[in-house]
């Protein structure tokens, strides 16, 4: 071919002679791993992994990724496996190409499952070996290049998962190119009408202002000779999706859009560009509050440069990007350009790879604490929002969060501790709650308690991944040892109806049930029995079978009495009280097991348990403590005659009787004055609730009180 012979001579400018023969090794395995295959537009197989290689080798890209690009789909495609791979080209080779390789060998419920777990394992790869996500991105972009060749309902599909997922990656890796690419191929592929026609405006309206975009630059580029500013000035040309973007969310019309000129200047140094834009400001008015500096302040992604926007000729906004010749290597190619310059020795691109860095890195922690791919999934594209603010800690330090984020989004940014110890946020010096909405630009001081922990509503407002998947995983942790204590009282009371005292359990015991449950801890076994998912007299028949029996055990000896589960208090997660009898300590009660919600507890007199129809092994015998601590919720109906301050008076004599009220409704008669009111409240006990119906029972006005079970 052709091709390959252009591709190698191409590598030869920047591989040594032995780099270049193992990719040409790559190409000859992959070549004849795919012969006979076709892609949908007829051509051989080879061209694509060839194209993807060739995209790759513009960002200098080394061997071993350029062999794996040419590789990527022989495991996919073909009866080629990972140890094969690894005996011909290598370890970190064959580790790219498994990570690049779909899961097809794995059967999913849903098309969302599979490639939420493909996604999972390719980004983990990718914290791994960057490179993977490279080769990915040059994949889809040859793809979405040859997309025209599917069905209609198909290109829909794929353009929607680039637009969704691979351009926010693009963007958050600083590959501009790339990503303005990928928005514009997505877009021409989501909506087609919409692009042709924006496409044909664009390219009608630039003939029409080319002689002043023409005439514009040479007045800039005599403002810098008279500086003497050695700069390079170019007009920067929109993209389709950028103008279609900015026509949707400022509600511009296309003129307005189009009537903005763009234009970038490329010096020798940092210093260099604020002296540029003094010159720029010279020229033309600035526009009062369009400047941004990002170069004292860089983007998450490396992205450097100076933005400002000023008043140009006939009063046309004119943009501008001012910025040296090695940020704008970053900005077009940004993680790529550690391999793209780093022969040069000039780029500082330290920051940078930090940054991205500490970005794979989170990916590893976030998988190690998200259940599964797509909750995963979920977390990173949190993180991939490319809108982002800028903020200050108390001492200075600049850190990097998406639009929307808050004080605990922060908390967690600054260390997990903090996040989960965070009570406050003092911001710009001003004190403000947990949940307030951060601005760019903003001093941030996050305040913390020793006591405090995590709350479940956090997660209903929080903007990134990682304080997600911190508070997730703490909670978890939390409702496994509620869980566990709840199910060591179980499994203590069935042991004691086999008269077997709990210390008798040897460890050797509890080794042989984890390893025949396939348990890690036996922590996880309480757990399960706190959460209904085993029951404590089986656990407990297996502690005590002799060694090396697997038969059911003897039942219990005679005489052997099943005690009944005390009940301290409002126990959390593991213990709940159920909202169809909303009972209260002093009513008789049971215990109804639920798999993975635990142990629901009703008052026996609960019609909608007595309707369930449920077997013994779901029940289980419970009973108050004599000193029981909390408040319970409880419900009181009332039948009342309607007057003015009615509602007042019931609310005094219910505080009066040391009860919160929680809930308020109300109900009027059909053709009467009475009014039927409920009550949510919140009482320690049932003698608790006797006292506050007698309270209310003392009003005139007041009919009928009864205790509201629903």
């Amino acid at each position: 071919m052709a091709e390959i012979a252009e591709f190698t001579r191409h590598l030869g400018h920047y591989l040594p002679p032995p780099d270049v023969a193992l990719v040409e090794r790559a190409f000859e395995f992959s070549e004849s791993a795919h012969r006979g295959q076709f892609r949908k537009s007829g051509e051989p197989y080879i061209t694509h992994p060839l194209a993807v290689a060739s995209i790759l080798s513009e960002w200098q890209l080394d061997a071993e990724g350029l062999a794996a690009a040419l590789l990527h789909d022989v495991m996919e495609d073909t009866s080629v496996t990972r140890t094969e791979l690894e005996s011909t080209f290598g370890k970190p080779v064959a580790a790219m190409v498994d990570g690049l390789s779909k899961l097809d060998q794995i059967e999913f419920a849903t098309r969302e499952d599979a490639q939420a777990e493909s996604f999972r394992k390719m980004l983990l790869a990718m914290a791994r070996d960057v490179r993977v996500i490279l080769i990915k991105l040059a994949d889809r972009l040859h793809n979405m290049r040859t997309l025209d060749a599917m069905a209609p309902t198909h290109r829909k599909r794929i353009a929607r998962e680039t637009i969704d997922i691979y351009v926010p990656i693009a963007n958050r890796l600083g590959l501009n190119a790339l990503f303005l690419e990928l928005q514009d191929l997505s877009f021409k592929h989501l909506y087609p009408l919409r692009y042709r026609i924006l496409a044909h405006a664009i390219k009608t309206a630039r003939g029409n202002r080319r002689e002043v975009m023409n005439r514009l630059l040479e007045v800039i580029r005599e403002g810098f000779a008279r500086a003497g500013i050695a700069a390079v000035v170019t007009g920067r040309e929109k993209t389709v999706y950028s103008v279609y973007k900015k026509m949707r969310e400022k509600h511009y019309t296309f003129s307005q859009v189009f009537d903005i000129y763009g234009v970038r200047v490329l010096v020798a140094d940092k210093s260099m560009c604020y002296a540029a834009l003094g010159v720029l400001h010279e020229l033309y008015k600035p526009i009062p509050g369009k400047f941004k500096d990002y170069i004292a302040i860089p983007k998450a992604n490396g992205y450097q440069s100076l933005h400002t926007t000023l008043f140009g000729p006939f009063g046309t906004p004119l943009e501008a990007q001012l910025r040296t010749h090695d940020m704008h290597r970053v900005a077009e190619a940004g993680v790529a350009a550690h391999w793209l310059y780093k022969s040069g020795g000039q780029l500082d691109l330290a920051e940078a790879q930090r940054e991205t860095h500490r970005w794979l890195q989170s990916l590893l922690e976030i998988q190690s604490e998200s259940r599964d791919s797509k909750e995963f999934l979920e977390h990173v594209k949190g993180d991939l929002f490319p809108d982002e603010i800028y903020l200050f800690t108390p001492k200075g330090k600049i850190m990097a969060l998406p639009r929307g984020a808050t004080a605990v989004d922060f908390a967690y940014g600054v260390h997990t501790d903090i996040g989960h110890h965070c009570v406050a946020a003092r911001i710009n010096y001003e004190l403000l709650p947990l949940r307030t909405e951060l601005k760019n630009g903003d001093h941030v001081e996050i305040l913390t308690s020793p006591t405090a922990r995590p709350n479940p509503s956090w997660l209903s407002f929080v903007a990134t991944g990682k304080a997600r998947s911190r508070i997730r995983h703490y909670l978890k942790g939390l409702q496994q040892k509620e869980s566990a204590a709840l199910g060591e009282r179980l499994l203590n009371q069935a042991l004691a109806t086999l008269k077997v005292e709990p210390e008798a359990i040897t460890w050797d015991r509890w080794e042989a049930l984890q390893k025949e449950y396939g348990s890690k801890t036996q922590l996880d076994i309480l757990a399960d029995i706190g959460l209904g998912k085993r029951l404590s007299f089986v656990v407990a028949q297996a502690l005590t079978r002799p060694a090396g029996k697997n038969d059911e055990p003897a039942s219990p000896a005679t005489g052997a009495t099943k005690t009944a589960l005390t009940l301290r208090g409002v126990e959390g997660v593991a213990i709940q009280y159920a909202k169809c009898c909303r009972p209260v300590p002093g009513d008789a009660i049971i215990g109804q097991f639920r798999k993975g919600q635990g142990l629901i507890v009703h008052s026996r007199e609960c019609a909608t348990l007595r309707k369930q129809r449920l077997d013994g092994s779901e029940l289980v015998d419970v009973e108050w403590a004599p000193d029981v601590q909390g408040v319970f919720d409880c419900g009181v109906r009332v039948l009342v005659a309607d007057r003015r301050g009615l509602l007042a008076d019931l609310a005094t004599s219910i505080g009066d009787a040391d009860a919160n009220i929680d809930t308020v409704s109300m109900e009027r008669a059909d053709g009467g004055g009475d009014v039927a009111m409920f009550f949510g409240v919140q009482v320690r006990d049932r003698r608790h609730l006797a006292n506050v119906m007698r309270a209310l029972r003392r009003i005139p006005d007041v009919h009928r009180v009864q205790r509201a079970r629903t």
